[in-house]
């Protein structure tokens, strides 16, 4: 593999090739098209090959595709045998570890890979405590958990522990189909700032959002700060305001089946990072590396 892709873009490639569709891909991964879309492009620019032909109603694969889909499948196979088959699998694996996350990383991230990892360690207790990051940090410092689970760009003197990043997440414009903006292929702020806006604000999403607003010199209409995700997709679908927020936690409709767009913000928006810390200098349980490195081989960035 190319030293410059991740397995998350050959896993995004897989779900592709599967499906047929790059909806249905981004469905089951549970990110944005745009994502997938992304990822596939950034393979065929590494590559010089087209790995898909653009069709009405989907892609096919191309010669060359169907080529790399083998050697994608080998190399994700290979990882998923590594992580199932480390040193401690060779004593059946059993422990506890003590997991710790904050609201955004434990809806929208975490519970797929807890399944995934209890697949691979069926005698290993996950113990999860939902807390806001501040309470992570110390329950990580004072060894109450092993490993906390957090937005890593919101975390102060992030070198106070041993941390890795799983997800970069880039944050576009959330937009109802009939809203003015939906007409603009890449607003700025300054455009932005014209329309009533939508402010989350689970998991420190003001601080954060009026943090870049403000380094930009501008400042938000807001229309309503909101601590619930499907209350502010509703709104947005509803052509109440927008909002700008990260890919990982985008989906393109409402509960009452709005649809809503994403856009990229023409401004430097900076990503957002999930990932985990632990204390520096902890030494781990069983249990407890084999979850550290499952996350790390799978998704480390």
């Amino acid at each position: 593999m190319a030293s410059n892709l991740t397995l998350r873009q050959l896993r995004y490639f897989v779900a592709v090739a599967q499906t047929g569709q790059f909806s249905l891909a981004a469905m089951q991964e549970n990110v944005s098209q745009s994502t997938i879309s992304n990822a596939v492009m950034a393979i065929e620019d590494e590559l010089g090959v087209r790995l898909f032909e653009r069709l009405p109603q989907g892609v096919s694969v191309t010669p060359e595709g169907q080529d790399f889909l083998r050697h994608a499948h080998h190399i994700l196979e290979s990882v998923r045998d590594a992580v199932a088959s480390p040193r401690f699998k060779e004593r059946s694996l059993s422990g506890t570890v003590r997991i710790a996350a904050s609201y955004t990383v434990l809806g929208y991230f975490l519970v797929d890979l807890m399944a995934r990892f209890r697949a691979s360690y069926p005698d290993v207790v996950i113990e999860l405590l939902d807390l806001n990051r501040l309470d992570i940090e110390a329950a990580v410092l004072a060894g109450d958990v092993d490993i906390g689970m957090v937005i890593l760009s919101n975390v102060q003197k992030l070198g106070r522990f041993g941390h890795a990043v799983l997800v970069r997440s880039r944050r576009q414009l959330w937009v109802a189909p009939s809203h003015p903006l939906a007409q603009v292929r890449t607003p700025s702020l300054a455009d932005i700032a014209r329309y009533p806006y939508l402010l989350l604000t689970a998991d420190e999403g003001e601080q954060s959002a009026l943090a870049y607003w403000r380094s930009m010199g501008h400042e938000p209409r807001i229309f309503m700060r909101t601590g619930s995700i499907e209350a502010l997709r509703g709104l947005v679908g509803h052509g109440f305001g927008v909002t700008i927020l990260s890919d990982m936690i985008y989906r393109p409709w409402s509960l009452e089946g709005k649809r809503i767009e994403a856009r990229p913000v023409l401004d430097a928006i900076p990503h957002m990072d999930a990932g985990m810390l632990w204390r520096r200098g902890a030494v781990f349980s069983d249990a407890a590396e084999a979850f550290q490195q499952f996350l790390i081989q799978s998704f480390g960035i």
